[in-house]
């Protein structure tokens, strides 16, 4: 015997999928970027490597 919640003509669980992400979208608002601001350098254009990034971090007796 099949449930009717393992039914896929069952058009609950479509519903309610769309209710939660709409109250998700309420509480939280807006889909959030890739990053945020303080993930980003103000300085950088954008345009440099990780490499740049991991260079800079190296402390001055392991250069």
């Amino acid at each position: 015997m099949i449930s009717a919640e393992g039914s896929s003509d069952d058009p609950r669980p479509a519903q309610r999928r769309a209710r939660d992400i709409a109250r998700a979208a309420r509480i939280f608002g807006d889909v959030l970027p890739e990053t945020t601001s303080d993930e980003r350098d103000p300085q950088s254009g954008g345009d440099s490597s990780s490499d740049d990034w991991f260079r800079s971090q190296v402390p001055p007796h392991h250069g």
